[in-house]
């Protein structure tokens, strides 16, 4: 795993104000304007590499509003639009970067030049692309949303995802972690050769994500997902072990509401690419899907989880972990790995 830089924060302000609209030449002090008349120095601190001084929580929020949305440039003068007249992709885009900055002010603040910060969604070298795929979200649900319509002034193409909140909380973690290496997401059917060979990361079942299908069938890994079917409502995960099959399902209530779901995660190599790995973030349901992703980035779960994986598997190149995903309040909870109880299944098996 890869340390981040002590200087990661200033070279992404950096690269925001100058390089994120390339096209507009932003200079600091139209920056320095837009987030309330500070002074060019001030920026300058911040954006300075050698020696970087660490913005107030308030600023980064405003940086997050200011490039969640080209709206804030209007050709001559910069400005922070107010929350509310954010779209919802905006808000979502003003979320994964605010993410993002957080996460490199604390490790700045925290974490001595050159210490590990060791993370499972951490690559080691700036040149690797990472690929998130989500699947399509099916016509029949997409039919009356005039948002994930491409015809219509309203289209959104995060409307046209299947997890996208998911994908919001996978996106800006991983671009937190890897500021240096390309991170992109696309639905399944937009995926060309290039992709197929970089690191993948693959959100939701075999249902939607044709993807996620496909790699589960080349990978050597006693897990398989049996989709929806008339005999299988629900879906279920099945467990080939000691000879025989296990099926893990979801709990649903008499009125169809949703208790408890099922998540996958699964971390080895890639079958289209030995230097890069595949990861696989499922779940019956959305809500486990989400949980499957949080179990490494929950802020108050990821280090105690991660830990959990390094000890129980080690330097092995795949592993895979089923657990549960409680329900409450319509709310999918963060599976805690080192509650036995909540491991339903692990693979490779433990060593007598």
């Amino acid at each position: 795993m890869s340390a981040v830089a002590p200087h990661a924060l200033a070279r992404r302000l950096k690269g925001l104000r100058a390089e994120h609209w390339p096209d507009a030449g932003l200079t600091q002090a139209q920056l320095a304007q837009a987030l309330g008349g500070l002074s060019i120095s001030l920026i300058s601190s911040w954006e300075n590499a050698d020696k970087p001084t660490r913005p107030p929580v308030r600023r980064l929020e405003a940086y997050a509003t200011v490039f969640a949305t080209r709206r804030s440039w209007d050709g001559r003068s910069l400005r922070v639009l107010p929350l509310e007249e954010l779209t919802d992709d905006e808000q979502d885009r003003r979320k994964a970067l605010l993410d993002e900055l957080l996460w490199l002010r604390e490790r700045n603040e925290l974490a001595p030049a050159g210490s590990e910060a060791a993370d499972f969604w951490t690559f080691d070298a700036p040149d690797q692309w990472i690929t998130i795929v989500c699947a399509l979200l099916p016509e029949k649900y997409r039919q009356h949303l005039s948002y994930a319509d491409p015809e219509s002034a309203d289209f959104v193409s995060l409307y046209t995802y299947a997890d996208p909140d998911a994908l919001v909380e996978l996106f800006g973690h991983i671009r937190a972690r890897n500021p240096e290496n390309p991170v992109n997401f696309h639905t399944a059917d937009e995926l060309t050769a290039d992709d197929y060979t970089s690191h993948l990361v693959l959100l939701g079942g075999v249902d939607w994500n044709s993807v996620t299908k496909d790699v589960i069938e080349r990978v050597d890994l006693p897990v398989a997902q049996v989709g929806r079917t008339v005999g299988m409502e629900h879906g279920a995960f099945q467990v080939r072990q000691h000879g025989g099959s296990e099926l893990i399902e979801p709990t649903l209530d008499d009125a169809g509401h949703l208790l408890e779901d099922v998540a996958h995660f699964y971390r080895g190599v890639s079958p289209f690419n030995r230097k890069r790995t595949v990861t696989v973030c499922n779940g019956m349901y959305g809500r486990g899907t989400l949980g499957a992703v949080r179990a490494l980035t929950d802020p108050r779960f990821r280090d105690r989880n991660s830990e959990y994986v390094r000890q129980r598997f080690g330097d092995m190149e795949s592993f895979s972990i089923i657990s549960r995903v409680p329900v409450v309040g319509g709310q999918g909870l963060t599976p805690d790995w080192t509650l036995e109880e909540n491991r339903l299944h692990e693979w490779p098996e433990a060593s007598a």
